[in-house]
């Protein structure tokens, strides 16, 4: 049954992080966030999320460029259409209509959580998942001694995660790695992040991470050069996984005909929601390559987004799928998201749409902008 969206509210909430979070292209200890308010001609309503960060340093949108296009360009074409399917959002944002891909997603994933609603089964049933349980992976941020990661790592391992993600750049590399693969042992399940820091001249160098087994080394170089990747990939033996070159099935299809890369990382707002994330997930699954879900810093909003795509069969691999308490002192969804003792993530398999609730008093306190679209 069509579906027509009637209104569309934008909120830029403000989340302090219990701790500082950094990577190779900069640090974040507060996180402006933009929410988005779905409400269907019936009177349904859904949330959801767009993920660019603040600064254009791990995407070329931010915060107030998606607050930009949302408001000009995606409520628009949305607003008042009647829509067959959420299946159809993205070809509808995708006609003349070029990049922008997290703010479209915000919507285009809006829209598939409101069918869910409308059909009174969950999100991760809507989407084709499997999985009941997730397994759970951290990210950690650069810290700064190979010791202070080490203790991190180690507190990490005693509370279950399933794989640990080591942020890196040049100078807190290579010896942060093996502190920790020499602390934790050559079973625990590590994987190095390098958020595009490094270039193809660093081969050599980058190469000697065989010798500490890595789970696979992410996005070492530029996001839009898969060519250099595949020249860096024939030197490795530890596997690539590629993150922000990958924004559609297209870019998977090269990364596969010239060899750049051997794992992905599927973030669905990174590809413009949900309809490219299935695409390339099926993609990957007939060619045999494992994918998992990575994460944005998201709320308990955006997070109940990806471990409904974590669901589906190919993601094998543990998604950084933190539990809320990895992140907020407290978080904007009821229940908040956790992770139990052996580092699984329930899936909300009998809750109809994102399965969690939105607590709108505590939104309404974060939030510090909200424009309402008609």
């Amino acid at each position: 049954m069509s579906f027509t969206i009637e209104q569309i509210t934008l909120h830029e909430i403000r989340m302090p992080l219990r701790e500082p979070f950094r990577i190779s292209s900069g640090s974040v200890s507060r996180r402006r966030i933009l929410l988005v308010e779905l409400r269907d001609g019936d009177g349904v309503t859904v949330w959801s999320e767009c993920v660019a960060g603040e600064q254009p340093n791990y995407s070329s949108e931010t915060i107030d460029t998606a607050w930009l296009a949302l408001r000009l360009y995606v409520a628009p074409r949305i607003l008042k259409r009647e829509i067959a399917s959420p299946e159809d959002v993205h070809a509808i944002l995708a006609e003349d209509f070029r990049g922008h891909l997290m703010a479209k997603a915000a919507v285009e994933m809006g829209c598939w959580a409101l069918e869910a609603v409308r059909q009174e089964t969950s999100l991760a049933q809507l989407l084709g998942g499997t999985w009941r349980k997730i397994p759970t992976g951290i990210s950690l941020g650069i810290q700064d001694s190979p010791m202070a990661l080490v203790d991190r790592a180690q507190q990490a391992v005693e509370e279950g995660y399933r794989k640990i993600k080591i942020k890196i750049q040049s100078g807190a590399d290579l010896d942060y790695l093996r502190s920790v693969r020499e602390a934790l042992g050559e079973e625990a399940p590590l994987m190095a992040d390098a958020n595009s820091a490094y270039r193809v001249e660093d081969a050599d160098y980058l190469a000697r991470l065989d010798e500490i087994d890595l789970m696979m080394l992410e996005q070492p170089l530029a996001a839009d050069d898969l060519v250099r990747h595949a020249e860096l990939q024939k030197q490795l033996h530890t596997p690539i996984c590629l993150d922000e070159s990958i924004t559609g099935p297209d870019k998977v299809e090269d990364m596969m005909k010239l060899g750049s890369g051997r794992i992905v990382n599927i973030k669905p707002g990174r590809v413009g929601g949900f309809t490219a994330a299935k695409a390339i997930h099926h993609l990957c699954a007939r060619h045999e390559i494992p994918v998992w879900c990575g994460g944005m810093l998201e709320s308990g909003i955006g997070r109940a987004y990806n471990v409904a795509l974590a669901s589906l069969p190919n993601f094998t691999l543990p998604g950084d799928l933190s539990p809320s308490r990895r992140y907020w002192q407290e978080d904007i969804v009821k229940p908040e998201w956790v992770m139990d003792h052996v580092g699984l993530l329930t899936v909300p398999w009998d809750e109809p749409g994102i399965g969690v609730e939105v607590d709108r008093d505590f939104v309404g306190r974060l939030t510090v902008h909200s424009q309402t679209l008609v």
